[in-house]
């Protein structure tokens, strides 16, 4: 986990920058070297699973025109020399060295984490003057790109017509950098941003997205109509002749009014429908049961704690959060929700405090049989997964 951002604490950049105003970061990253390339990031966007686009500056007469993925490998050797941007989403999802860098940013709640996108741009590429509705830290991971910043945006920021892209149509520059290897910029929501690529560059992006009180609000109300509480009907209070029968009389509206305060102080109802939500994965298909036949036995967990090549680790896709309640703790995992007793805290901290998870620590702290089930029932939920010192070396041999 980082401990400073270049000259700034993380205790500093937290009071004064997240989610406030952004930071150029020099050298965050020293002697970066990016764990792929072009030609990676090309095969990647040839996959029906993985999430891809290209922003070309102009198409057919047309300002900052959009193309999703898949693409064939035939039409990416025609682009032309500048002017267009390749965008892969999710790149944490399915490379474990670009799921590592997360753990850099661990001083951050993971609820929080969306993904890692690369862009890959020749001169001139670049996805246009626009503002975004997250935090995102711009790594600089492979030749050099100018950004320029401009103030926040709102729904009254003016955009250009004419393109499917949110381009902002006048945008007012206040701070221009250019971004090298292993430097970083950090963005607040709705900052006015333009980066433009200098020479052949990749840039990363990690996005830490909240979800907005809509979505909130309607994932709550469906897990509530979940709960066979809900099933109870209104009670109607009239006990005389009302002066009007279309009269919704005051007692209705309290009663409902009621039910709902019932639910929201239902904490550990609360807390578990919220680990569950912000645990849930980005997409599905991303974190899948294993098949029976590489399903493990408790015995087996047991056995693979004594192998020192054997680590554990996330899968790449994964999301861990837990949240105290009373006496217990509630470990939410990719949508799905343990209560433990608060003895197990320090077990459940230790698997959510990184995706490479000090298996020999585990061990240890992994001291009865309903831990080892809930163990061996996250690695056959897909939630945990097995690799090898070697895995990391090798992930590209069969790209």
């Amino acid at each position: 986990m980082l401990t400073s951002l270049g000259s700034i604490s993380i205790e500093e950049f937290l009071a004064e920058y997240w989610q406030k105003k952004p930071l150029l970061i020099k050298n965050l990253f020293p002697e970066f070297e990016c764990p792929l390339d072009h030609n990676d990031l090309a095969g990647l966007s040839l996959e029906d699973e993985v999430e891809s686009r290209i922003v070309f500056e102009n198409l057919d007469g047309k300002p900052w025109q959009l193309m999703h993925g898949p693409f064939e490998a035939d039409f990416l050797e025609t682009l032309p020399e500048e002017n267009w941007t390749l965008l892969v989403q999710g790149l944490d999802h399915w490379i474990p060295e670009i799921a590592d860098l997360l753990d850099r940013f661990r001083f951050l709640p993971n609820w929080r984490v969306d993904d890692i996108m690369a862009s890959f741009a020749p001169v001139g590429g670049s996805v246009g003057p626009h503002y975004d509705q997250y935090d995102v830290f711009l790594i600089q991971a492979e030749g050099r790109r100018k950004w320029q910043i401009g103030p926040v945006c709102t729904a009254q920021t003016e955009r250009l017509e004419g393109t499917p892209l949110r381009i902002i149509k006048d945008m007012q520059v206040t701070d221009e950098w250019v971004l090298e290897p292993g430097d970083a910029l950090y963005l607040p929501p709705a900052v006015a941003h333009y980066g433009v690529a200098l020479e052949h560059c990749i840039t990363l992006s990690v996005g830490f997205r909240s979800p907005t009180q809509a979505e909130l609000i309607s994932s709550f109300t469906d897990y509530c109509c979940e709960q066979a509480s809900v099933n109870r009907h209104l009670t109607d209070a009239t006990i005389r002749p009302l002066p009007n029968p279309g009269l919704i009389q005051e007692d209705v509206i309290n009663d409902f009014k009621g039910f709902l305060r019932e639910l929201i102080d239902n904490e550990p109802m609360m807390k578990t429908w919220f680990g569950e939500y912000v645990t849930s994965p980005k997409h599905e298909g991303i974190v899948e049961a294993v098949d029976d036949e590489e399903r493990i036995s408790e015995d087996e967990l047991q056995e693979l704690f004594l192998v020192p090549e054997v680590q554990f680790r996330w899968n790449e896709g994964s999301r861990f959060s837990f949240i105290p309640q009373d006496h217990q703790i509630i470990l939410a995992v990719d949508g799905h929700s343990y209560c433990l007793h608060s003895d197990a805290r320090t077990w459940v901290e230790l698997l959510c405090s990184s995706n490479q998870i000090d298996k020999s620590r585990l061990g240890e702290l992994t001291s009865n049989d309903e831990l080892i089930r809930l163990l061996a029932r996250l690695f056959n939920q897909g939630s945990l997964r097995i690799s090898t010192d070697d895995e990391l070396d090798d992930w590209g041999d069969d790209a």
